[in-house]
C-alpha cells in the first residue's frame, strides 16, 4: 500500500474553476512545462517554494488554499 504524500494540492480543482484552464495554460503563466505542472498536480513532484507561490498567484489564492501539508 502506498503512503499518502505529505503534500497534496488542489490545482486540478482550481484549474477547473478557472474556466477549465489547461495544464499547458497554467504552465505558460508560471514559466514551467506542461509536464512539470502535470507532475506537481499528480503529487509526483514537489514544486519549489517560488513555483508554489506562482501557482497560487495565478488563482489569486493563498498558498494553503492550493497546497496542503499532512505531516
Amino acid at each position: 500500500m502506498m503512503a499518502v504524500p505529505p503534500i497534496t494540492n488542489s490545482i486540478r480543482t482550481l484549474r477547473f474553476m478557472a474556466g477549465e484552464m489547461t495544464q499547458a495554460e497554467l504552465a505558460e503563466k508560471i514559466g514551467m512545462t506542461r509536464q512539470t505542472v502535470a507532475a506537481i498536480e499528480a503529487g509526483k513532484y514537489s514544486p519549489t517554494l517560488e513555483a508554489a507561490f506562482r501557482i497560487a498567484s495565478v488563482f489569486g489564492k493563498p498558498l494553503d488554499d492550493v497546497f496542503q501539508w499532512h505531516g
